[in-house]
């Protein structure tokens, strides 16, 4: 009886004992959860969301800190030579993708700098700045955004910028009018090449790049025939630019 009774608290410890581990193991993660989770966290649109916020947060960290006053008002003392030079390329790249205007830059570079190393500079950040916005465009909205594509006049831009990339990029930096950002993320959504892009954004802002730099450099004397100069070569393109945009329009609509 003994023995019996003794098997049988046996059996009840070990019941209890195994309820125990049974209640201790936590529930299986249904199959394919964290694969549904990486999709969702990777899709076009949390991507989209993920850059509107990057972009959000840039712009609203340029309201707060006003960089741009660092650059137009003067470098700090303690930074000189092709130290500053190097930091001012940089910094005109980053607050291009936070959308401040580049001809503010452009007139810091050259009365900083003087026409040459305000030239190299503003090029530097102008291409760099462009180049971080065509990669965060590419990989955080191009997919997103490419289904949206509807309209005959969108439709007819995305099929210029991916057919011909260069050419319309090159057109598109000469002749100003379109914003700086606004051209980087529509090539971005395109089909675009990484090096195209870069290369025609490169060729194409020397001239208007040129003239605010010099009109920076020479701002101490606007009489003078180099100021004019200056003046008249940003006045120009800008003025043949809104002209074959206003021509273009109608072009892109036949399509």
């Amino acid at each position: 009886m003994l023995d019996a009774t003794t098997r049988s608290g046996g059996t009840a410890t070990a019941s209890s004992g195994a309820a125990a581990t049974e209640l201790a193991v936590p529930a299986p993660v249904p199959p394919g959860f964290a694969a549904r989770c990486t999709r969702a966290l990777l899709s076009p649109w949390s991507r989209l969301s993920l850059l509107l916020v990057l972009l959000a947060a840039a712009a609203t960290s340029v309201l707060l800190f006003e960089p741009h006053k660092l650059l137009a008002d003067g470098w700090p003392p303690q930074v000189e030579g092709p130290v500053a030079v190097v930091l001012f390329a940089v910094a005109y790249g980053l607050v291009t993708v936070a959308f401040v205007p580049r001809p503010l830059l452009n007139l810091a570079a050259g009365a900083l700098f003087g026409s040459e190393l305000g030239i190299a500079a503003a090029m530097a950040g102008t291409v760099l700045g462009a180049g971080m916005s065509f990669a965060l465009g590419r990989m955080l909205g191009q997919d997103a955004l490419r289904p949206l594509l509807r309209g005959r006049l969108l439709k007819a831009a995305d099929n210029q910028f991916s057919k011909h990339g260069f050419r319309s990029m090159l057109a598109v930096r000469l002749f100003p009018g379109v914003p700086f950002w606004a051209a980087n993320y529509a090539a971005a959504v395109s089909r675009m090449g990484y090096v195209p892009f870069l290369l025609a954004t490169a060729l194409g802002s020397i001239p208007n790049i040129a003239a605010y730099v010099v009109a920076g450099a020479r701002a101490s004397t606007p009489t003078s025939p180099v100021f004019l100069i200056a003046v008249a070569a940003i006045a120009l393109p800008a003025l043949a630019g809104a002209v074959v945009a206003w021509r273009k329009r109608h072009h892109l609509r036949r399509r």
